[in-house]
Order: C-alpha cells, then sequence, then structure tokens
C-alpha cells in the first residue's frame, strides 16, 4: 500500500494548492469541526541534512510566536520521520491559517497594477504587519508578491520565514547585523549583494518598497539591484524616471518610493517615518465599504483589460452539474468561501460542484480535456515554453489531466507550474477547465503567460468568454 498524508491535528490533506521539489501546501479539512487550514509539508529524505532540518525548526520557532492580524497564523507542527515512511510521507507538517483569498499578486493586472485607494490600503496593512514583526527583533529578509496573501475577508497576511533571523533582543534592545546573501533578485536591497554584513530593518523596508511599486505599475521595477541591471542602473542615475511607468506615478506615491529604495541603508526611510509619510496618513477611501466592494476594487483593473471575461464566461450551468453523482446537491461548508472569494471568483463552477481554486489564472473552453491537452501542448512549444506530461489524476469530477511546464520569463526568471485539464459540461455540450497553478517564478509573469496561451491562435477560437 503507498504511504499517505497523515491527520494532522483532526485535519485532513484534500487537495495540493502550492509548492515545489522540496515542499508541497494542501488546503486541509477537519471534518468535524467544519473549519478549513492550509498544511506545508517539508519531505524528509534520505539526502535531507540536519542543517537542513534545524533551519525548518528555526522558521517555525520564529512563525509560531508572531501572533497578529496582518501574519498569516501558524496552527500546529508535526514530524513523520522516514522510519514511517511505509504508511506515511515522511516530512515535517505545518499546519497554517488559510488564505483562502491566495495571493495578492494574482490579482494584479501586468503593467497596470490595482490602482492607488487598493494599494494604499494593503500598503497600511503590510506596514503593520512588519512594524509588528520587527518590534519583535526579527527580520522577514523575503518579502515578495508570493509572500503576501489574502485570507477569507480580504485581509493581508504575512506569510513564509524560512529565510526570518532574529536581530534585536526585546528585553534590552541589543540588535546585531546580518551577513547571509538570501531572498529573491528582484526584491532584494543593494546592500545584500555586498558580501559583508548589513543592517536587518532596511532590507525590509527595502522589500516593502518594491511591493508598493509593483502595486501601483504592476509589475517590479528591476531584475535585481545591481549594476548589472540596466533599469537598476538607470534608477541610480534618475535616467529612469522620465520613462514609464515611472513617469506615471502621483508625486507623493513617487516620493514615498523613491525614499523606501534609497540606495544607501543608513539614509533609507524607517518605518516610523514611512507611517508618518503623507502618502500613507490620508485616510483609506476602501477601508469602510466592505468586502464585496473590496473585491471589486481590487479586481477592476482585471475587468477593464479583458482578464475576467475568461476567468469567469457566462456558461449556462444545468442544475445537473449542480449535483453530486447520487443526484444530491452539492453544498458547501461556510469555511470554504465568502463573500470576498466568491466576489474574486475563487470558486469555479465545475461537473460536480464547486472547485477551490485560490488563482485567477484558469479559463473554460468548448473542447473535452483530451483534444484541449494537445492544443495547449502545440501553443507552448510555440511559446518557447517547456512543457511534460504529469501524472494523470482522478477524484469526484472525474478524470484531470496535467502538465508541467517550465521556462523564464522576459527578464530571464525562471517559472515552474503546472496546467491541469477536467471535464466540464456545459449546454449540453462536453467542454473543459483549466487551471494554471505556478511554484516558481513572478506571478505577474505568470498571468501574461496565461494570457498569452489564451490568444495563442491555436487555444484562442475554443476558449469560452463572457
Amino acid at each position: 500500500m503507498a504511504p499517505k498524508y497523515p491527520k494532522i491535528l483532526g485535519y485532513e490533506l484534500i487537495q495540493q494548492i502550492g509548492g515545489g521539489s522540496f515542499s508541497s501546501v494542501f488546503r486541509a479539512v477537519n471534518i468535524e469541526n467544519h473549519q478549513a487550514a492550509a498544511c506545508k509539508v517539508i519531505f524528509i529524505k534520505e539526502q535531507t541534512t540536519e542543517k537542513e532540518r534545524v533551519a525548518v525548526e528555526k522558521e517555525m520557532r520564529i512563525h509560531r510566536l508572531l501572533k497578529h492580524k496582518h501574519i498569516l497564523e501558524f496552527l500546529h507542527a508535526s514530524v513523520v520521520e522516514r522510519k514511517y515512511k511505509d504508511r506515511y510521507v515522511p516530512g515535517i507538517y505545518m499546519l497554517l491559517e488559510l488564505a483562502a483569498g491566495g495571493d495578492l499578486f494574482d490579482k494584479i493586472a501586468p503593467d497596470v497594477g490595482i490602482g492607488e485607494d487598493v494599494a494604499h490600503y494593503y500598503f497600511g496593512q503590510l506596514l503593520a504587519g512588519m512594524d509588528f514583526i520587527h518590534r519583535e527583533g526579527v527580520c522577514h529578509r523575503d518579502l515578495k508578491p508570493e509572500n503576501i496573501l489574502l485570507d477569507a475577508a480580504g485581509t493581508l497576511k504575512i506569510s513564509d520565514f524560512g529565510l526570518a533571523a532574529v536581530y534585536k533582543l526585546k528585553e534590552s534592545g541589543k540588535t546585531r547585523q546580518l551577513d547571509e546573501l538570501c531572498g529573491s533578485f528582484p526584491y532584494m536591497a543593494p546592500e545584500v549583494h555586498y558580501l559583508k554584513p548589513y543592517e536587518a530593518e532596511p532590507i525590509d523596508v527595502w522589500g516593502i518598497g518594491i511591493i508598493l511599486f509593483t502595486l501601483l505599475a504592476g509589475n517590479t521595477p528591476w531584475d535585481r539591484s545591481t549594476a548589472q541591471s540596466l533599469e537598476f542602473h538607470q534608477y541610480t542615475t534618475g535616467e529612469i524616471f522620465n520613462e514609464p511607468p515611472w513617469n506615471r506615478l502621483e508625486t507623493e506615491a513617487l516620493s514615498l518610493i523613491c525614499g523606501l529604495l534609497t540606495i544607501e541603508p543608513k539614509d533609507r526611510l524607517t518605518l516610523a517615518e514611512v507611517f508618518a509619510h503623507p502618502w500613507c496618513t490620508r485616510p483609506s477611501q476602501i477601508a469602510k465599504q466592505g468586502v464585496v466592494a473590496l473585491a471589486d476594487h481590487l479586481t477592476e483593473s482585471l475587468r477593464v483589460n479583458g482578464d475576467l471575461k475568461y476567468a469567469m464566461p457566462d456558461i449556462a450551468i444545468s442544475a445537473e452539474a449542480r449535483k453530486d453523482k447520487d443526484g444530491d446537491e452539492i453544498m458547501l461548508s461556510a469555511t470554504h468561501q465568502s463573500q470576498f472569494t466568491q466576489s474574486l471568483l475563487l470558486f469555479s463552477q465545475t461537473q460536480s460542484g464547486r472547485r477551490y481554486t485560490p488563482s485567477l489564472t484558469r479559463f473554460y473552453t468548448s473542447l473535452g480535456p483530451g483534444i484541449m491537452m494537445q492544443l495547449i501542448k502545440e501553443s507552448l512549444t510555440a511559446l518557447d515554453v517547456k512543457h511534460r506530461d504529469g501524472p494523470t489524476g482522478e477524484d469526484e469530477r472525474g478524470e484531470i489531466l496535467r502538465l508541467r511546464i517550465g521556462g523564464f520569463d522576459k527578464r530571464k526568471i525562471a517559472f515552474k507550474g503546472w496546467i491541469e485539464l477536467e471535464n466540464f459540461r456545459y449546454a449540453e455540450t462536453d467542454g473543459s477547465f483549466c487551471l494554471m497553478t505556478r511554484d516558481v517564478g513572478n506571478p505577474i509573469s505568470w498571468r501574461q503567460l496565461w494570457k498569452e496561451l489564451i490568444l495563442s491562435p491555436i487555444v484562442d477560437p475554443h476558449v469560452l468568454r463572457k
């Protein structure tokens, strides 16, 4: 019998929703309590070293202590050692709050952003979360789009403390410098590249500056903050301010971004100064409008550029499609959906009810999965995206075809992910529901790939639109 995933604190691992070669993230459900959570599984393999185990234990120790409304909650941890590998999948199991709203950056229209009012709203939440983290003496060191999540109410949650470090003793206030080269290149502060000790807080300030720019502009400002990057060099000389999207930014927003992205760490804004900046002190125009209005504001750019007409077309769903194989109506627990997530279209109607899909990178087609997969492969080859067949699965919805894909975006940053196809019946015709999930890479580049695939000459004629 193949090893399975154990129950963790009464939660069963139901569906993989993310991960890479070293770990996977699952949606987990406690059926008795009608509660949902996320479970991150860091696999323990024969080649797993003691140093790697210690690093994970450090991550859990730090994350467990950070309890704040803008930090993804750490619930529990269990370890399955390799001696039990015949029965269970060996690994370190971290039970976390479920971010049912998915990545904040999955909602960003490439090269457009999410609008200044929405950016202001979420930047305020990010700032509050990071201020708490620093007051606890912790430096995150890996602030990037994939680690900025939304819960079922649309509240921002900072996640993934795998590179975090304690740099300050709360009792005495004594601090230490850090020296590891770590993080993701587009979001790393310049001083991290110098291979000498650096102050902790300024590198997180730089990270939130990159995130703010991305919220407003719809992409990162450069691929890395070194002289090898033409865009970064133009920033240091001032040439870039005459170029889009920099020349489209409002004066106050540009002032704040430049303060956050000051090259010299000692001259960079502190979080206290960021709180006091005029762009941050003005009242939010969105905070009191409710979760449905928030979802509408968040997806406005996607409606304007047409992405939402592919993510949720007008499809006539028969009553049969909302029933399970016994003919009973599909019912969903309130823990799996909310007004916010429903407004973001995070639950897709499929043959046997709604499927949990924490992403807007999906589409529907008029051809069945078998034929559609062949057309998708041809289009990916034309787009210079590598692909190979993944394991075919089956669940209550029937057979699921999987394709592993990978490549490099326009800035030569690697991406990897999956394409899944399953049967979708509409208007008495068999079609396909296609979901694209990213493991590695820039989420904005992933959305660009999704759009390129939809609009490719071979796939486009069969895509259903609103």
